[in-house]
């Protein structure tokens, strides 16, 4: 393994409301992902603290909007190169439901420097961060495969919608 490269562990919230996924603008403080991109709400576990803490503290720094549930979906890992750095970067992607609330961004001089909720059918890999095109696979496969097999009784979540 290359001793000059860093590695970075993130919780990504997918986040679906009316056909709709949260994201958040890179910008040009991103550490690892190129700035205007969109991507998932979230970032970086700091040591010792716990995958769904990180999520929800990143959330509400990147969003405004409060945790309410997680639930571990994948993980995925990137090399990327940024600002001279070589990254590997491994994922943790979770499905999440908020708590209500109107997105904003609430750090100063962070990552992101936008929110919004974005269609689903708007979206296009050209202007989304690796993560989040990440995140659209994983949405579409999940929902071909409720399609598919759906179970009598199941839970429902803004997810599944």
């Amino acid at each position: 393994m290359d001793a000059h490269v860093q590695t970075r562990v993130s919780a990504y919230a997918i986040a679906v409301e009316d056909e709709r996924l949260l994201l958040a603008r890179l910008s040009d403080a991103s550490p690892t992902f190129a700035p205007g991109l969109w991507h998932l709400p979230g970032g970086g576990i700091d040591p010792g603290e716990q995958p769904v803490e990180a999520l929800a503290r990143e959330l509400l720094e990147e969003t405004g909007l409060e945790l309410a549930a997680a639930q571990l979906l994948d993980a995925r890992t990137y090399a990327v190169r940024r600002g001279g750095v070589n990254w590997s970067v491994t994922a943790l992607f979770y499905a999440v439901d908020l708590k209500p609330g109107t997105p904003a961004v609430v750090e100063i001089d962070g990552s992101t420097d936008a929110v919004v909720w974005i269609p689903l059918a708007d979206l296009r890999d050209s202007v989304l961060s690796p993560a989040a095109s990440d995140a659209l696979r994983i949405l579409k496969a999940r929902r071909q495969s409720a399609v598919h097999s759906p179970s009598p009784g199941a839970a429902t979540s803004t997810f599944a919608s």
